[in-house]
């Protein structure tokens, strides 16, 4: 992949593509012909997600803005236990109680304010520094990105919107701690990936997604309404880009193990799900479906058709079925 462009627009136009490295900022101003005020409200849709885990939990966690509306919401799986010992989430008024820089990393600054509940992610030096407070979860976290691995920039279309843009991170080393269901954890030994993401669109928006972080080796697949752009491999801190996304599983049943792969033959992964998060909103104006599985990754990784597969074993990470009318 091509090094990461100084801003999404180029010539009144999104630099659509694939890119390694940092953006210092989601920027849509210069988009022409730049739509109204009415419709980007409605529209612009801001988040950012924290996945991490390690041997003993894996806690996802994501503030977002949705324009008219924001929510966050904050889980912590116990792998050993298979079950959830904290799944916390909250809706709230956008810039009230909730806000997403458009800084994806340097400069990051994401917070949540609400009953009961206190969340942030901020942008210190070379750290980024996460704190839960919440009746059921509470949450210190510090993740360093002085040794960072490149990260994904994806740029692409949006059916029914206009564009969308992505900054995704492999493994971040961690040190800190959680403290949920009565017991504390230490994190020091955890990884974690931050998904920084800022889009003009539509309104309804569907997709399946992947994703798993280990050193040397981390992957992000997306099927649904970002096309192919946000599909990555990183070996040994290197990006590759991969080709388009199958998920095979039954949506009805997603506790039994799925099968993840590319149509270049570079990723053929079995996930075996310990455990999920799932949620069903439907407040007629918004809906909602979302279920997130925990659990590892098998199979085989490579970095071309003719190159030796490289065997992946108990890779811990996520996938997700989720769809959206926001």
């Amino acid at each position: 992949m091509i090094p990461a462009p100084a801003s999404l627009i180029a010539d009144g136009a999104p630099r659509h593509g694939r890119y390694a490295g940092p953006l210092a900022r989601f920027d849509w101003a210069a988009l022409q012909p730049r739509p109204g005020w009415l419709w980007r409200a409605l529209h612009h849709k801001r988040w950012h997600y924290i996945g991490l885990g390690n041997a003993e939990l894996f806690i996802g966690l994501a503030i977002v803005d949705v324009g008219w509306a924001c929510s966050a919401f904050a889980y912590l799986f116990d792998r050993r236990q298979r079950r959830l010992l904290a799944d916390w989430s909250q809706d709230g008024l956008p810039r009230l109680q909730a806000s997403v820089s458009d800084a994806p990393l340097a400069g990051a600054k994401a917070w949540f304010l609400g009953p009961g509940a206190r969340l942030s992610l901020r942008h210190e030096a070379s750290e980024l520094r996460l704190a839960v407070a919440t009746k059921a979860l509470r949450i210190q976290a510090v993740m360093d990105l002085r040794a960072m691995a490149a990260p994904l920039l994806a740029i692409g279309p949006i059916e029914g919107g206009l564009a969308h843009a992505t900054q995704k991170t492999t493994a971040l080393p961690v040190r800190g701690w959680a403290q949920a269901g009565g017991q504390r954890f230490a994190l020091d030994d955890a990884w974690a990936a931050v998904d920084a993401s800022n889009g003009l669109l539509a309104r309804d928006t569907a997709w399946r997604w992947a994703s798993a972080h280990a050193p040397g080796i981390g992957f992000n697949l997306q099927q649904g309404y970002f096309g192919g752009q946000e599909n990555v491999l990183w070996l040994d801190g290197q990006p590759l880009a991969l080709g388009a996304a199958r998920f095979e599983f039954d949506a009805t049943r997603p506790l039994e193990p799925w099968h993840v792969s590319t149509d270049d033959g570079l990723l053929d992964l079995t996930f075996t799900p310990e455990g999920a998060r799932a949620a069903d909103k439907d407040l007629r104006v918004a809906a909602s479906h979302y279920v997130q599985p925990v659990g590892t990754f098998a199979g085989t990784v490579r970095t071309s058709r003719t190159a030796t597969p490289r065997q992946v074993a108990d890779l811990v990470g996520v996938t997700e079925d989720h769809r959206s009318r926001w």
